[in-house]
């Protein structure tokens, strides 16, 4: 089976997974921005979002690595003609993630004031990151069941609905976002931060609805779970625990990022919310290439055609750098602006500005860190992920936020020490992929 890897053909795939793949930062940036604005307490509000934020994103990316897990197994059959070998395996997956995340509810709805205490939590900003999670968690289990949806469709080599299903979740919860959080009149009361938790809520369970219509109406995939489990749940299990591995590893980054920030003060913590969201959303715009990379991967994996997946690597990864460097540059051009969309605080947006700039100049080495990461869960080697996460994490980001907290480099510590620590992802990546896949290539 002949596999296109023309820029026409990447960008069919990429820029759709793009504009789905923003939506999950940008539900989280528009709570941010109309929560920063608020009149009452909008640092507070603001920094809660963020911590609130922090902690819901290590929740799904455990789990939402179902999708990447099945992309892997769906485009590998795709690519040796038998997908028809697989058709039940999503339903089995969806049962089972969905499950655990009534489990994870179930563990933490109870010891939410603990939880966000863990991260410094005090006083305002608790109460309400409280108010904030105990709203937005119930929207975990729906995320997880459009993630693996998601993932259904990048195996299949499409990306369209998930853009779609991706474009109605954010426009809904942008609008949801201005009404719940300010009110109308006397039509609709102001929430606050809870109408932050309930545009997010609405917007998820809107997608998981729409996610269900078009796998069933679109695809012969079906979502009515038949037992026994297919062959391939070990294989998707062995991917899961190494992805859950990783997952703790990239979240004791996120944690301890958002943990030392939010000890510094509101101010500090407001701008890392900031700051680290945007990071998100450069990191999501990328990922559209990178989507494309683990769904074109794992196919010529099936088809066994490794010259074209090398050339897919090097393309992929000079696409990914331009795009980076465009990133940037758009940043610096507006610098001053995208502070101010967020919060008008002068203490906050001292604190922004003097770190924005490192954000933006992690963008280029970003996008080879998610290309190659996305290419390697396509290839299905979630092991070598795994493992390289752990020293990027625990030798890398660790002992450098530890020498600049020594050093009182404060809110530089943070982003510096996740400049290095991306950096310690991407290379080390560029370089197992050939030394892998060229001696193939060569030997044929």
């Amino acid at each position: 089976m002949s596999t296109s890897i023309s820029l026409k053909h990447i960008s069919k795939l990429a820029i759709p997974a793009l504009i789905a793949g923003i939506s999950e930062p940008i539900l989280s940036l528009t709570d941010a921005a109309i929560v920063g604005n608020v009149r009452i307490n909008a640092t507070e509000a603001l920094a809660a979002v963020g911590i609130v934020t922090s902690f819901l994103s290590m929740l799904i990316w455990v789990l939402g690595q179902s999708r990447s897990a099945l992309a892997s197994i769906v485009s590998q059959y795709l690519g040796a003609n038998s997908l028809d070998n697989v058709k039940n395996l999503p339903a089995q997956v969806i049962l089972i993630v969905t499950t655990f995340s009534l489990l994870i509810i179930a563990c933490t709805y109870p010891f939410t004031t603990s939880i966000f205490k863990f991260y410094n939590a005090s006083d305002l900003i608790l109460g309400y990151c409280v108010d904030y999670y105990r709203i937005r968690v119930f929207g975990f289990p729906f995320t997880l069941f459009t993630m693996a949806v998601f993932g259904t469709f990048r195996g299949l080599q499409n990306t369209f609905y998930p853009m779609v299903i991706a474009l109605l979740g954010t426009i809904t919860n942008i609008i949801l976002d201005v009404l719940l959080v300010y009110g109308l009149g006397d039509i609709i009361p102001a929430m606050h931060i809870r109408g932050a938790a309930y545009a997010s809520l609405i917007s998820q369970v809107l997608m998981a609805l729409v996610a269900t219509y078009y796998l069933l109406k679109k695809t012969d995939i079906p979502l009515w779970t038949k037992l026994p489990f297919h062959p391939e749940i070990k294989r998707f299990l062995g991917m899961i625990f190494n992805l859950f591995v990783r997952t703790l590893a990239l979240n004791t980054t996120l944690y301890l990022g958002t943990s030392y920030s939010t000890a510094l003060g509101k101010s500090q913590i407001a701008a890392y919310t900031i700051g680290i969201n945007l990071w998100f959303l450069g990191a999501f715009i990328i990922d559209g290439y990178a989507a494309a990379g683990g769904m074109l991967s794992g196919k010529l994996l099936g088809s066994k055609d490794y010259h074209t997946l090398l050339k897919l690597g090097d393309k992929l990864m000079k696409y990914g750098v331009v795009i980076g460097v465009i990133l940037a540059l758009i940043g610096f051009g507006l610098y001053d602006p995208i502070g101010r969309l967020f919060t008008q605080d002068e203490n906050v947006l001292r604190e922004f500005y003097n770190i924005f700039w490192i954000v933006l100049a992690m963008q280029p080495i970003c996008a080879l860190a998610f290309i190659y990461d996305s290419i390697f869960k396509g290839l299905g080697r979630m092991k070598t992920l795994r493992n390289l996460l752990l020293i990027a994490t625990f030798l890398v980001f660790v002992p450098v936020l530890y020498l600049l907290h020594i050093l009182e480099w404060q809110l530089y510590a943070v982003f510096t020490a996740l400049f290095a620590w991306i950096v310690a992802r991407s290379f080390p990546l560029v370089y197992i992929f050939k030394r892998t896949f060229k001696p193939l290539v060569e030997n044929v």
